[in-house]
Order: structure tokens, then sequence, then C-alpha cells
């Protein structure tokens, strides 16, 4: 192969690999491949563990599936034999000291080397030591006479060094492929651990990540670089698939990225909305649901959600069911209508009435003499999941289910009523930011969303007060604080794994406090059996946060 003396042109292969789909992950590797060949790419760059797809959790430890992943790597290298760009590419290794994250580098119809990721992370979502050995400290790898260090993710995270060891042992320029899950604001938090390396070693970065949904994790690409005097060379565009050139040039000075193409990066409420689009779009499609069903009750959550599924998959794909009860106001029924037709999907009503009379008709010989109250309600609410799962299983449509965070904290929600479903878009959004986010989408309609512009959203469902309607006048704050009270203290509690003692003296009510503490811990058994949604926060219910369900702690007691 043709020596690489001082130009060359990298290409970032950003793409949606499908955990297990090791065939499909291969012929996406090579169309990328072939594209970036096209485009005169001397080199192809992608993401962590792409043939396996990630995080691959315990998949990896069935000896099968690593051997599969190998064996797509060695078919791939024997592509890079027709003198076209040489390929560094993400697969699980095994070797006689145990299993590795690793990237095998491809050029001359062979694997050249490989090299294992050193900095093992066993935090938040990841939990990598789990399935993992830890490589040893990499050297540069010598291609095409350009000397490239090729730390992975966490490498350049942590504090092992293994960028200094790199930068020490002779590497030029340092190229990073990435699994980095998406929470609000986590560019920024990528772009200064990557300054902070380009400083510590004076050698230009690239950093490379992958794109897509992958359970309740959400990965929103945004790859890009920066030259060793902290410039940046390049911003891939978020959420957006693609193989995307930069050209390099070696000076005196070492290497610096000759182009300097710098997406714009959407703003806060835009890349929430678009990573729970996404995340919803490949939890359905991945899965191979045709369509999806959801209760569309009148009131912002479904109406998000409603806003949501027809953003990821389209109209035609979106069948939404009113599911009225005696304490379904009439607001509510014409607020649903109104949000359908706005969305352009199939809406058909459904009344519960007999059903549930039929469950209090069943039920009142052992009911006699006691109160009516909360198990009443519920049974409405368990009535209407019941109806919905009847949809799915004769339709295949997959239910969507719409608590929010703030009611998944405080279990405001009736197991196998309306927590049933497949996924949750806004599981990790507080309800103060379900009505932001609703303002937002009918006043935006970015690119790429299969959703209609306009509102909609109807205001009259953003204006009024929050009720889940099982008994007459019945609202939210009837039993819980005003949102923004319970959103920030349960921000403080969860996000923040604050205390008592710091919301008092921020001027909260210590006795409000203390109850949603309580409901917060006891509601962690419905929380274990909640549909998974995507993670948008820094620390979301399941992956995040790992609480007991048996505990009897609480703070200051």
């Amino acid at each position: 192969m043709a020596q690489l003396n001082d130009r060359f042109r990298l290409a970032v292969a950003q793409l949606d690999a499908t955990v297990g789909d090791v065939s499909g992950n291969l012929r996406r590797a090579r169309e990328a491949r072939a594209e970036a060949a096209a485009k005169g790419a001397d080199l192809v760059l992608y993401t962590e563990l792409f043939i396996a797809g990630y995080p691959p959790e315990d998949l990896v430890l069935k000896p099968a599936f690593v051997s599969a992943c190998m064996a797509a790597v060695a078919d791939f290298a024997k592509d890079t034999a027709d003198g076209g760009p040489g390929v560094v590419i993400g697969c699980p290794l095994r070797t006689e000291e145990g299993l590795h994250n690793a990237v095998a580098v491809l050029d001359g119809g062979e694997i050249v080397t490989w090299r294992s990721k050193v900095d093992l992370p066993n935090y938040g979502e990841f939990d990598e030591k789990r399935v993992f050995q830890p490589g040893p400290m990499p050297g540069p790898v010598n291609y095409r006479g350009l000397r490239l260090g090729i730390p992975v993710c966490e490498d350049i995270w942590g504090d092992l060094g293994v960028c200094e060891t790199l930068a020490e042992s002779g590497a030029g320029l340092l190229i990073v492929p990435n699994g980095s899950p998406f929470y609000r604001g986590k560019l920024d938090v990528r772009h200064q651990v990557v300054l902070r390396q380009v400083i510590e070693t004076d050698l230009p970065m690239v950093y490379a990540n992958k794109v897509g949904g992958q359970d309740d994790l959400l990965f929103d690409g945004a790859s890009f670089a920066f030259n060793a005097d902290r410039s940046m060379a390049f911003q891939v565009p978020q959420f957006e698939t693609g193989v995307f050139l930069s050209d390099w040039v070696r000076s005196g000075e070492g290497w610096h990225c000759d182009s300097h193409d710098v997406a714009e990066i959407p703003g806060d409420d835009e890349a929430v909305w678009r990573a729970c689009v996404l995340g919803l779009a490949d939890y359905v499609n991945k899965n191979g649901f045709k369509s999806v069903v959801l209760g569309l009750s009148g009131g912002i959550d479904s109406a998000v959600c409603a806003a949501m599924a027809v953003d990821a998959l389209g109209a035609d794909r979106v069948h939404c069911v009113m599911l009225p009860y005696r304490y379904t106001a009439s607001d509510s029924l014409e607020d649903a209508a109104a949000c359908a037709k706005a969305l352009g999907v199939r809406y058909d009503t459904v009344p519960i009435a007999e059903p549930v009379e039929g469950f209090l008709s069943a039920l009142k010989p052992m009911f006699e003499g006691t109160p009516s109250g909360i198990t009443e309600e519920n049974l409405q609410s368990r009535t209407r999941g019941v109806i919905l799962m009847a949809i799915s299983n004769k339709f295949g449509a997959m239910v969507v289910t719409t608590g929010n965070k703030s009611e998944m904290s405080v279990g405001y929600a009736t197991l196998y009523g309306d927590m049933n479903g497949g996924f949750n878009p806004i599981k990790d959004l507080y309800k103060t930011e379900v009505f932001r986010l609703a303002r937002w989408r009918n006043q935006n309609h970015p690119a790429g969303l299969l959703g209609p512009s306009g509102e909609v959203i109807p205001e009259r469902i953003i204006v009024k007060p929050p009720s889940a309607e099982l008994r007459e006048d019945q609202k939210d704050e009837d039993s819980l604080p005003p949102y923004d009270v319970l959103d920030a203290i349960l921000q403080h509690l969860v996000d923040d794994d604050g205390g008592i003692d710091e919301l008092v003296d921020q001027g909260f009510d210590r006795e409000t406090v203390a109850h949603i503490e309580k409901l917060l811990y006891i509601a962690e058994y419905k929380r274990r059996q909640s549909a998974p949604g995507v993670k948008v926060t820094k620390k979301n219910f399941g992956r995040d946060r790992r609480y007991p369900i048996t505990n009897r702690f609480r703070d200051g007691a």
C-alpha cells in the first residue's frame, strides 16, 4: 500500500449498528467503506464494538457470538486487498488472556493488528468489568507510515494515562472509537474531555461516536475532532448517520485538519425531543413491530407521546385510542380528538364503563362494606391497560406507555394499568419538561421528523390542570405538590442523590420533602416492573439508579 506522506483523508463512519446483528452490521460497514472509497478516503474509522453492536452486555459471554464477530472482521479484512481505504473497527476479541473490548486495524487484505480497551467503565449505564478484561497499555499503530494512537472510549475519560503513553510512544494522531450515550448537555462534556487530552498530549484527536437507540440508551453521534492547537477541526451533525470526510495535512508541527466542516448542534429542547423520537423509532423498528398503539386521554403526557410516535414512525403507524369512563371530562374527549386530528392518526373510542362495572360486580361480595377509593380508581386504569394490550395482541401494535419521570418517581402510576406497554419515550422527562417540550414542538419542526408541522398538541391540553380523571374533579395536585415544586425536589433527590437538609436549606418544606422521599423509595417495586424508556438525564431509572426494593433507610429518620 502507498505510504501516507504529508496528506491523508479520514472517513468517520457514524452509523447505527444493531446489537447482535453481526451480518447486518458487516453489511453496513461494507457500504460505508465503499462510500468512503468513492470519496477518496485513505482510512475509515468505525465506532466502538461496531460489529457486535453496543452495548452487547452479557451477549459477549456467549462464545458463538464472539466467534461470529471475529469471523466477520476477518472476512471484512479481505475487502481491503483492493487497495482502497483501510479500516479501524470495533469488535470483541477473545485471546488467551480473556475477552476484550477491542478494535481491529484492517489493511492489505488482512488484520494488521488489534488494540484492546484498557480502562473499563463500571459506573452509571456501564458495566464492562462484568464481561471484559482490560487490555495492555497500547502503543501506536503504523498505518501506511502514519503512527496512529487508538484509545477506546473510556481510555480518554479516565486517569490511566493511555493517551500520554501513546504520545510518548510516538503517535502523531489520536483516533477514538466511542459508544457514548446521550444525556442532556453530554456533547459539551465530551468536548471538554477531548480538549483535556489534546492539551496534555499536544496531539490532535478524532472522536467517532455511534448513532441510534439500544433499549433505554440513545447514542447521538455528533462525532468531532480538535487540532493540537485546540481549535475545532470538524463537528459532525447530531442524531444523523453518514460517512463524514476530513482532510489532514502534516507540517513541521504535526498533523492538522485542512477541512473545517462544523455542523450546527441542536439546542437543548430540540436535542431531547430528537433523542426521545429516535429512541422510540429504533426500539420499535429493531424489535420488529409494525406499528404502535397508545391511550390518548386528552392529557399532556399521552399527547406528547403521540406526537413523538408520529415523528418517529409516521402517522400511518400510530393508532390512538380514547378509553372514556364516567369521570372523563367532555373537554378531554374534545382535546384528544383534536390532537389525533392534528397528528393525522387513526383514532378510536372504546368506552370502558361495561368492563369496569363487570369487575366491580364480580368483586362486590368481597368488597361489601368497604369504602370506595384507590382500588376502584385503579380498576379503571387496569381496564384501560387490558384493552390496549388486547389491541396490541390482535393487531401486533406495540403499546406505548406514557408515564413521566415525576410520576415514576413517586409511584403516581398503576401497575398493569397505565404502566402497561413496551416502551416509554418520556420516562426520563419530568412533568415540567413535558409541558415545555410540548410548547417547543408546536413551534418547531426540525428536518427528519415524520409528523406534521404546526400545532400538533392543542393549547388547551397544555394549559389545563393535569388530572388522572379517576374520580370526580380530580387534580394531580390533590395528591402531589405543584409540579414545579415536586420536580425541583426530585431532581435533587434523584439526579443529584441529594439529601433532605440541603433542600430545606434552599427553602423547601421539610415535611413535604420527607414525604416525597418516602414515596420515592416505596415506589421502587413499581419502577422495576416498568417499560424501558429513553435516557435523557444524567441519572435515569434503571441503568443509572439501582436502589433496592426492600429498603428501610429514610434520610434524617
